[in-house]
C-alpha cells in the first residue's frame, strides 16, 4: 500500500504543476484536514476542511497574489500510510516584486487510496521577508 500512497501524493504534485486543480482536489476525500503552518499568511484559515475549503482558502490565493507560484519537489519519504514531500516553494509576490525560494515539508496522511489530511512546515521567516511591504 505504501507504494501506492508515494504514487498519490506524486500523482498531486504533478497536477498542481500541470495546473490541473481538478485533479489535486479529486486525490483528496471529502473531509480532508489541511494545516498551512503557523505564522504562515494562510493559516489564518485552518484548518481547511474539505477540498473547497482549500481551494478557496489556499489555492485561489496563490494564483492570485503570486506570478509564477510552484511547488518544487524534492524529495518524497515514504512513511506508509504518511508521506512526506521535501521541497521549496517558488514564485513572486505580486505586491512586493519580491521572489521566493521558500523551504518546505509537507506530511501527507492517506486512507483508502485518498489524501485524508496535510500538514504544512514552511520557512516563514523567507515568507514573511517576501510578503512584507504588502
Amino acid at each position: 500500500m505504501s507504494e501506492a500512497n508515494v504514487a498519490v501524493i506524486r500523482g498531486i504534485y504533478d497536477a498542481f504543476a500541470r495546473g490541473d486543480v481538478g485533479a489535486v482536489l479529486g486525490s483528496m476525500s471529502d473531509d480532508i484536514v489541511w494545516n498551512d503552518a503557523e505564522n504562515y499568511p494562510y493559516a489564518d484559515g485552518n484548518p481547511y476542511v474539505g477540498p473547497a475549503a482549500i481551494a478557496q482558502g489556499v489555492f485561489a490565493r496563490c494564483a492570485t497574489e503570486w506570478d509564477g507560484f510552484a511547488v518544487a519537489i524534492d524529495e518524497i519519504l515514504d512513511a506508509g500510510d504518511r508521506i512526506v514531500a521535501l521541497g521549496h516553494y517558488l514564485g513572486t509576490y505580486k505586491a512586493t516584486g519580491k521572489a521566493q525560494r521558500t523551504q518546505l515539508a509537507h506530511v501527507w496522511s492517506l486512507r483508502h487510496g485518498k489524501a485524508v489530511a496535510f500538514q504544512q512546515y514552511a520557512d516563514t521567516l523567507q515568507v514573511a521577508k517576501v510578503t512584507a511591504g504588502a
